[in-house]
């Protein structure tokens, strides 16, 4: 194979697609695993009951996935096997001539010590962990590892007596022995699982104890273990996971089934973490906090992803996917419920800010790049670059317009019909949203097509207005642009949630002759169609899109005034940061295009001021969304080739322009919030969020007070969201010069022994949006603190600089293109998974004019000449051949 330039690119995997899926041929009734934890290497004893599967067109052979294995002994019904009997492939064991049932005896040697991939089973700063999802199994022993085979596990854990003080697997503990010198630890997890969702951790860690009473009455015990330098840092997550039980139970009448729930935090972690029956492993970075150490918004991400995990046992564990093109069936709808219990923990219309935000600076554009794929994908080469935004937050929306069409009382009964009618079995989106039809009596066939067309929805409205016959009319065009191998889409069914506007408020809203309220959801099913609002005495402005009902993007030609009176006036949060983000894009187009936008800008800088001088009126934390800008990942996909120095420069010029001109009332909202942000409760949460927007702006000025006024909140703050938002003000002004560097010194002095702070001090350094900060970075990959194995370190170094520093990664030496792509190369011999990660930025190259996109798609160009992993392999050769998998 090679690209459309002639580069070559040697294939090293191939597709699989959804159209060849078959039942597997064998189940596994049983497993029992028995683990011998050695210094230097790991002995796994397998022994599976095996029995055909009656569904299944009868095979003369097993297979068996397993990679990077020692196969020490093999056996069935306790009879050794020859040499013969089997062959091993790289990925492969194949037994020949096997009865149909019948117990497999299997010995394999790993070296978790050797697995810098951190999948399968690796050993990390002295503690075993694992990592499964999605194909990780195979790495520990050979086993049918895909999710549509489910099995009773149990599992002995053997090490050197005193070599560990936890050693922990799935489900509950039988016994915790020790017998000649070595310590044996035997657990059962009585519901049947994929192989994906096993875990395994052994070390010595400390355990916060706690309980929690189901609404039955039983009590389940509560534990999150982490090192014991990090012991007082695990209440708030244990008062979140208590949190999350107790919501799951009273909005889905979900309650936890199994004697104790464990948490372990491992600093060394592909992911955020994952959901393993009964042991949920974390990143460290989503499960410590303390006030001192941990920003707000690090908080709320603690208590978000805890949720996330533990809903899992319900949406993902009892039931899990049939395949990996399912995955959304899982990720998807625990996004949904994850974002729902964030909301009603806090701000729900900043919470759906932020769902938005990501939607649309990150899925949007992955849904206009070569990376485009639909929520349930037709094909991949490695399944491990399919968990997306589009996959979770795309998948979240589509479970959200479930939601929105059906309505709260019939989504909580489809859902639950959902987990009784599949409970223990691993099904398809299809299987859901039947569901969801059964028990609305809707035809929800169109809306299927959610689930496999790729690309992002635009919807063209226009309106009239009959003053005559008192009569409003919206006319709505859908349209979906071609994405990698679908050049042609059909018709989505759209629900569209819409309210009307006049002069005094919302109007009352009546179609068809029928009184609707004053908000409605229109199904938009046509490529064209005309919705007629009668009885409105004035013309509206229309308030469209409301809670974002649908992952689309809206054309409709607002006027500034209407968009001054929906910022003003409207009652839902996310359009009044939407009418916001639409005035500041029109102020910044303008700049970017080179015209003038003087009035623009008056009528932007005169609303700002309202708010503002009303702040005490408003939501803290949603008057602080309105002030950001809209960024500049979000500008470039406005564009069809955008021109990235000209949108930072428009964008760093508006946000001096707005500090200048507001700075009054920056200044007095600052004075008046200090006093009322302290503590964690949502609302000082919410005042800090806009104290420090007002103070992030200020710094723009180049005066020395407002620099004197970071400095003090740096040196006397006692949160941490307060003293990182002054330095990370300071580092990012331009003309603080001594005093950010001073600042920069004294915190690492500080925090230097506290990783996830000082992956923050790296962070703040690496998207400093001015300077020469492509040799900082360098520099900052030969710090002491810096471990070019530890995930969380390459994320808050490399991946902050491509992915949060648009202006720096974007220089238009294009030097930075290149410094990712050898990155890139170094870190895939190690980790593969990280490696296809980092990759995203250059992926975008077609997005951007040719003096940008020229030299990025250089740079993987020179990626393709290296021996990649199949993940890496995979970005690289759809991005330069511009076409998916199939």
């Amino acid at each position: 194979m090679s690209d459309i330039s002639g580069t070559p690119i040697t294939p090293v995997a191939t597709v699989t697609r959804l159209a060849d899926y078959r039942v597997p041929e064998f189940l596994i009734e049983k497993t029992h695993l028995t683990f011998e934890l050695h210094e230097g290497y790991t002995d796994v004893s397998s022994r599976l009951t095996i029995t055909r599967n009656p569904q299944s067109v009868k095979a003369d052979r097993l297979i068996l996935h397993g990679e990077q294995l020692e196969l020490l002994s093999l056996a069935i019904d306790e009879q050794p096997l020859d040499a013969g009997d089997y062959q091993i492939t790289p990925h492969n064991l194949t037994i020949r001539d096997v009865p149909e049932q019948f117990v497999l005896y299997c010995t394999t040697r790993i070296y978790p010590e050797k697995n810098t991939a951190l999948e399968g089973l690796y050993c990390s700063s002295g503690m075993y962990c694992t990592q499964c999802e999605a194909e990780g199994f195979r790495k520990i022993t050979y086993y049918l590892d895909r999710p549509d085979v489910m099995s009773e596990f149990e599992t002995v854990i053997v090490a050197r007596e005193g070599a560990f003080s936890t050693m922990l697997s799935n489900g509950n503990c039988l016994s915790d022995t020790v017998r000649d010198g070595k310590r044996i630890v035997h657990w059962h997890d009585p519901f049947k699982k994929p192989s994906y969702l096993f875990a395994l951790v052994a070390g010595n860690l400390v355990c916060l104890e706690d309980s929690f009473t189901t609404q039955s009455g039983r009590q389940v015990l509560l534990q999150i273990y982490t090192e014991a330098k990090d012991g007082d840092k695990c209440h708030f997550a244990m008062q979140s996971l208590k949190k999350a039980m107790r919501w799951d139970e009273q909005v889905y009448g979900r309650e936890y089934d199994l004697d104790r729930f464990m948490i372990v935090a491992v600093d060394d972690f592909n992911m955020g973490a994952m959901e393993n029956k009964g042991l949920n492993i974390f990143n460290t970075s989503c499960v410590l906090a303390h006030p001192t150490s941990t920003t707000d918004a690090a908080f709320q991400r603690v208590e978000r992803v805890i949720a996330h995990e533990y809903f899992h046992n319900w949406s993902g564990n009892r039931i899990t996917c049939r395949d990996w093109f399912q995955l959304s069936l899982k990720e998807g709808l625990t996004v949904y419920r994850d974002s729902e219990f964030s909301a009603d923990m806090n701000s729900r219309a900043v919470k759906r800010i932020e769902d938005v935000s990501l939607i649309r600076g990150v899925q949007f554009v992955e849904d206009a790049g070569p990376m485009a794929h639909p929520v349930r994908p037709d094909s991949y080469m490695e399944i491990s670059n399919f968990y997306t935004v589009t996959i979770y937050e795309k998948g979240a929306e589509v479970v959200r317009m479930l939601a929105n069409i059906l309505g709260p009382e019939q989504y909580r009964q489809a859902t639950d019909l959902y987990f009784s009618r599949f409970d223990g079995q691993a099904v398809t989106c299809d299987d859901f949203v039947q569901c969801m039809e059964e028990v609305s009596g809707r035809d929800l066939c169109q809306f299927r097509l959610w689930y496999s067309q790729a690309g992002t929805p635009q919807l063209h409205i226009s309106d009239s207005y009959d003053a005559d016959r008192q009569q409003y009319s919206l006319t709505v065009r859908q349209h979906t642009p071609a994405t990698p191998g679908q050049t042609e889409k059909k018709a989505l069914h759209i629900p569209l949630k819409v309210a009307l506007y006049g002069g005094n408020g919302v109007l009352a809203l009546v179609t068809d002759g029928q009184a609707r309220g004053t908000e409605t959801v229109l199904d938009i099913c046509e490529a064209q169609q005309t919705i007629v609002f009668g009885q409105v005495a004035e013309k509206p402005v229309p308030s469209l899109l409301r809670g974002f009902s649908a992952p689309v993007r809206v054309f409709y030609d607002y006027q500034l005034t209407q968009l001054r009176q929906l910022i003003l006036l409207d009652s839902d949060g996310f359009c009044r940061w939407d009418a916001m983000q639409s005035l500041m894009r029109i102020v910044l187009s303008k700049a970017i295009d080179g015209e003038d936008n003087l009035a623009e800008q008056a009528v932007l800088i005169e609303v700002l001021k309202q708010l503002l001088a009303d702040h005490a009126a408003m939501d803290a934390a949603l008057l602080a969304c309105m002030l950001d800008l809209p960024g500049e990942q979000y500008l470039a996909s406005l564009y069809d080739k955008a021109n990235p120095p000209a949108i930072s420069r428009a964008r760093a010029q508006l946000q001096h322009q707005l500090a200048v001109q507001l700075q009054t009332e920056l200044l007095s909202c600052y004075q008046v919030l200090q006093d009322s942000s302290s503590g964690l409760s949502a609302q000082a949460m919410a005042a800090r969020s806009l104290c420090n927007r007002a103070l992030a702006y200020l710094l723009h000025i180049d005066d020395e007070y407002y620099r004197d006024l970071a400095q003090q909140q740096f040196l006397r703050a006692d949160n941490m969201t307060d003293r990182f938002t002054a330095l990370k003000g300071l580092v990012h002004a331009e003309h603080a010069g001594a005093v950010a560097q001073e600042a920069l010194q004294a915190f690492y002095r500080q925090w230097q022994h506290d990783a996830l702070v000082v992956n923050m001090w790296f962070q703040v350094q690496a998207t400093r949006p001015w300077g020469n900060v492509l040799q900082e970075v360098q520099q900052l990959l030969n710090h002491e603190a810096f471990d070019a194995c530890n995930p969380n370190k390459l994320r808050a170094v490399i991946a902050a600089f491509a992915n949060q520093n648009f202006a720096g990664f974007h220089d238009s030496s294009g030097k930075a293109y290149q410094f990712l792509a050898d990155q890139i190369a170094d870190i895939d011999q190690r980790n593969p998974q990280m490696a296809a990660r980092l990759l995203t930025p250059l992926t975008h190259w077609h997005q951007f004019i040719d003096e940008h996109a020229t030299l990025m798609r250089k740079a993987l160009e020179s990626l393709s000449q290296r021996e990649l992993s199949k993940d890496v392999y995979e970005v690289v050769s759809k991005s330069l051949n511009g076409r998916g998998a199939g």
